[in-house]
């Protein structure tokens, strides 16, 4: 199964790897960007690398390393560090082309990458950032991308709707995971967080970046399907597997678009 959410722990607190390992986010990203001061970073490196060699393999796996972006003074040290950890998982921010990830999987032996749109630049490369080997999925960094563009997305996602559309068709054509939408930054609000990732999911995304561990459950019982969903999905599949022609369900016709997607959302059942 994909993974829903993605919660963010500051590399430099490693008293918090394990907390975040155990609040049921289906990814830790240990933090090397934005949620560490540059004095800081260092240390940072050396707390992931402690951490890495007393994890246990199913912890590896769900662990991502945010990266700095190639054009950052650190961009050659955290490769290096991936590389001698053997942490094959990365999230690199500001993806706007090929080469950063070209570099990535040159240096990093099976590396996974997490590519972070967030500029006007990313979104017109989305196609190509997709479509480069090594890469898993795409995530909107709508916080930066809004200040790349002095949109205003304090009340409305609105201006946001055409770059997430760019990255909904360039993931489904290169035929990668339905993308991860941003964080919601406001941690005490859990009806925006909510109606940011309705909006998200209208617009074909199927993740969501998280910035603390109570966002987790309020996300993943949102992403799974409704009871009355399932009996929904449940009963058409049943109604096509007992037809020898064309099914009806309601008096309705159930074609093949129609049992793909009672299929996808018996999928999403994580009860």
């Amino acid at each position: 199964m994909s993974a829903r959410t993605y919660l963010f722990v500051p590399g430099n607190r490693p008293e918090r790897f394990a907390k975040a390992l155990a609040s049921g986010a289906d990814a830790v990203v240990l933090d090397l960007e934005d949620a560490v001061a540059t004095q800081a970073k260092r240390d940072a490196r050396d707390a992931i690398s402690r951490w890495a060699s007393a994890a246990t393999p199913a912890e590896r796996d769900r662990v991502l390393v945010r990266i700095n972006d190639s054009a950052a003074d650190g961009f050659a040290e955290d490769l290096r560090l991936l590389q001698d950890a053997k942490l094959s998982g990365a999230m690199l921010p500001k993806a706007d082309g090929a080469d950063p990830i070209r570099q990535l999987a040159e240096t990093v032996a099976g590396v996974r990458v997490l590519a972070l749109i967030e500029s006007a630049r990313g979104i017109a490369q989305a196609h190509v950032v997709a479509t480069s080997p090594a890469v898993e999925r795409l995530a909107f960094g709508t916080l930066d991308f809004a200040l790349d563009l002095d949109l205003d997305i304090a009340d409305s996602n609105e201006s946001l709707a055409y770059a997430a559309s760019r990255l909904v068709l360039a993931s489904r054509i290169a035929g990668l995971d339905q993308p991860v939408a941003g964080v919601t930054p406001q941690i005490e609000d859990e009806p925006r967080l909510l109606s940011d990732l309705a909006w998200a999911r209208r617009h074909g995304f199927g993740a969501k970046l998280c910035i603390h561990p109570r966002q987790i459950i309020a996300v993943h019982s949102a992403l799974s399907p409704s009871p009355q969903e399932l009996e929904w999905a449940r009963r058409v599949l049943a109604s096509d597997a007992a037809s020898t022609g064309a099914a009806q369900l309601d008096g309705r016709m159930i074609d093949r678009p129609v049992v793909l997607k009672a299929q996808r959302t018996l999928q999403r059942d994580n009860t």
